[in-house]
């Protein structure tokens, strides 16, 4: 699983950054949910991998001047977490075919 935010704030409106790393991400084959608080995005972790560096270069781009990235590796066949709880941060990381969720 891929959370981010981008900055700055525009509480008047969906800002060209957050929609370009909205879009990153999910031309580089993640699913995209788009919360109050940040916007998540799963995948397998090759798609993870290759979808945060198009969000970093794209983002930036588009004017963000910084952008709050955390990468979770969940087990193998481990849904994602539930609305505000997180994945246990102490689990290994797994080989490059491990879902990253």
């Amino acid at each position: 699983m891929v959370e981010f935010t981008t900055e700055p704030f525009d509480l008047d409106g969906f800002p060209e950054h957050a929609d370009a790393a909205r879009r990153a991400a999910a031309e580089a084959g993640l699913t995209v949910a788009v919360g109050p608080f940040g916007t998540s995005a799963e995948g397998d972790a090759e798609q993870a991998l290759a979808g945060v560096a198009r969000l970093l270069r794209e983002t930036l781009a588009a004017g963000a001047s910084r952008i709050s990235l955390q990468v979770s590796v969940l087990p193998e066949g481990a849904g994602a977490p539930s609305a505000g709880e997180r994945p246990d941060s102490g689990a290994p990381a797994g080989p490059a075919g491990r879902s990253a969720q």
